[in-house]
């Protein structure tokens, strides 16, 4: 299989490109950039409740270190490829890059629908996996995290499995873990809220104030959806719509967010809520909104769809849910659009804090980890805001062009061995 077919790949590719000419990058660091330092691909068997054997493919990509351990999380998904995967660990170095961490950039995941597994399973899966990757991760080495599919528990799972291998607890190994096995607190919903933080950063350098009238649609109610509508709904936003797999719900005077997340919670779906007017996630991306926010998965808004878009600000808080095309399409048209790679930061910042915990074994309490949070992603969207003046690019652009600044810096530093 191609690393190079995905369409979020070529889209990542295209995306480094054209900052790199906008901003005269050393070509020869675009030319190491372009591909992973190292791409696993391991079997992963395991034996099913049933006593069948199935055998999972499964994936480890580690695009650049140069800045620091790779890190990145483990998708549990039925489209997981290696394509996919090198795309979403390319976009992590970037990210990492942007928001300073002493990181580089990684992903994994396994092809499977976690749904259709049983807990005991699941438990086998991820353990199997652990052993199969284990010599390539590790504290110093590699740092996953959870992702679509994956939770506190695969990460408790994970952290073990390494550890009875190595004889020791290693907390750092992962995080996203329970906080009683060496979890952050505010790490579980660090992404959402980082996804609010972007958007009132937005709103102050538009002049504008997020109240009653604000109007935001969410795509996506999970683990990014869910607390950035908890935070907006918080400072008086109507959240009018959001969606999951079972489809979208719409009030025009708002939802009862704490309901929906309190149902959502309870193991049901969305388009089952009593009272909750049902539409298309099509029409919840083309609502007249003020704010929308694509918090899902990758490629949602297209060249197909892009012209229904009505929102004066989208903030991505999905990898890749614009593609380029609705990118520039949109961008011209005067949208503020707030990249991936800083928007859904708010996580690998908290993993990061996660991590350096672990090392030093001294936890900090959650204000501290959000007002840390806050002040990271402020300096990273001024820097994003910068470079957009200084280049005449739109934000996709800058925030590359931010990342790319640093990586330029650091890998000229460091040298090409062997040289």
């Amino acid at each position: 299989m191609s690393l190079y077919h995905s369409p979020l790949y070529k889209d990542a590719l295209a995306q480094l490109e054209l900052a790199s000419e906008a901003m005269g990058a050393d070509p020869n660091i675009i030319e190491r950039l372009k591909y992973p330092k190292r791409a696993i691909q391991v079997s992963v068997p395991i034996r099913l409740d049933d006593g069948t054997v199935k055998t999972f493919e499964a994936f480890r990509v580690q695009h650049n270190i140069t800045l620091g351990p790779g890190k990145g999380g483990i998708r549990f998904h039925p489209d997981v490829d290696l394509s996919e995967t090198t795309a979403l660990a390319m976009l992590m170095t970037f990210k990492c890059a942007l928001v300073g961490l002493p990181l580089g950039g990684a992903k994994g995941g396994i092809r499977v629908n976690p749904s259709e597994l049983s807990r005991q399973e699941l438990q086998a899966l991820t353990r199997r996996y652990a052993t199969e990757i284990g010599p390539f991760v590790g504290p110093d080495k590699d740092i996953p995290a959870p992702d679509i599919g994956t939770d506190a528990q695969t990460m408790a799972w994970f952290m073990d499995t390494y550890s009875q291998i190595n004889g020791y607890a290693a907390h750092g190994v992962v995080t996203g873990k329970p906080i009683s096995v060496g979890g952050s607190l505010g790490r579980a919903a660090a992404t959402g809220r980082g996804v609010a933080y972007c958007v009132n950063f937005a709103y102050d350098r538009m002049g504008k104030k997020i109240d009653t009238n604000t109007t935001v649609a969410i795509h996506g109610f999970g683990k990014v959806g869910t607390p950035a509508a908890e935070d907006l709904s918080a400072q008086g936003a109507k959240i009018v719509a959001v969606s999951d797999v079972s489809g979208a719900i719409y009030n025009e005077s708002g939802l009862d967010v704490p309901a929906a997340i309190d149902w959502v919670k309870s193991g049901k779906v969305l388009k089952d809520l009593p009272g909750a007017k049902l539409i298309s996630n099509d029409e919840l991306l083309a609502l007249d909104v003020d704010i929308l926010i694509p918090a899902a998965i990758d490629g949602v808004v297209t060249s197909k769809n892009m012209e229904t878009v009505r929102a004066s600000l989208i903030a991505e808080g999905a990898n890749g849910p614009l593609t380029k095309e609705a990118i520039t399409y949109l961008s011209d048209k005067g949208v503020f659009i707030i990249p991936d790679i800083l928007c859904n930061a708010g996580g690998v910042i908290v993993s990061y804090f996660e991590w350096v915990q672990g090392l030093a074994n001294f936890f900090w309490d959650e204000d501290e980890v959000n007002k840390k949070l806050h002040r990271i992603l402020k300096e990273a969207f001024d820097d994003v805001m910068s470079k957009h003046t200084k280049y005449k690019v739109d934000m996709k652009k800058a925030a590359m062009i931010a990342a790319l600044a640093k990586l330029e810096a650091a890998m000229k530093l460091r040298g090409l061995f062997p040289g």
